[in-house]
């Protein structure tokens, strides 16, 4: 929020003469064209206040009583309500935090690969013909070990979500664990570079998911 103080006053134009040499030489003279004045009105000062208010993202829009603009990327946007319901709401944040790391995870599976091919680094197919491949085991296979992988994933996660640190103790590799940190942020092993999830780191995640996910609606 900030105390603006503002001034009547008029400002007038004059045109300013300019040479056909001044305007090709590019002179100062030649760019603006003209003189501004501004000479000051009758003493008459008004006070206002400016203040931009978070959760709004259509100004002048009311935004639902829900998001209040204290999460991460939250500016007021539920046209359908989904996260009415607190407990609905702690599952999108999460939701949304995943899908936005795997998106930016996704555009750069597919643009790195295709660029270390070009130069000649590596020799890979690119994102769209990968499936054409032969692999280690067929295509149905391969969908199968993934879909209980990640579904064993996505249990734990839902777990941690209902229950935070309730999944931090490693089930098969009782000697790792993970320190008791918020849901969504785990550190550790998952945090090697040791950036601190800051409110500002926090927005700059969330924001830089929503574009990667829409750059992979691109892509497809």
């Amino acid at each position: 929020m900030a105390a603006v103080t503002a001034q009547a006053s008029v400002t007038v134009f004059r045109p300013c003469a300019t040479t056909k040499t001044q305007f090709l030489a590019g002179s100062s003279v030649g760019k603006l064209n003209r003189e501004v004045f501004v000479r000051q009105a009758a003493s008459s000062y008004k006070s206002f206040k400016v203040e931009a208010k978070k959760g709004e993202w259509l100004p002048g829009l009311a935004s639902p009583d829900y998001l209040a603009g204290s999460l991460p990327g939250d500016n007021g946007f539920d046209p359908l309500g989904l996260a009415e319901d607190p407990e609905n709401l702690k599952w999108f944040v999460q939701a949304e935090l995943v899908n936005g790391r795997w998106a930016m995870l996704g555009v750069a599976g597919m643009l790195l690969p295709e660029v270390l091919t070009s130069i000649g680094l590596i020799n890979v197919p690119k994102w769209y013909d990968a499936g054409k491949s032969e692999y280690f085991a067929s295509s149905s296979t391969l969908f199968v070990i993934e879909f209980i992988l990640f579904h064993y994933v996505e249990i734990r996660r839902w777990q941690d979500i209902k229950n935070p640190g309730s999944v931090n103790q490693d089930p098969i590799f009782k000697s790792y664990s993970l320190p008791p940190n918020e849901v969504g942020y785990p550190g550790g092993i998952f945090n090697p570079l040791n950036f601190a999830p800051t409110p500002e780191a926090k927005e700059k995640e969330i924001a830089n998911g929503k574009d990667f996910t829409l750059e992979t609606i691109y892509f497809i």
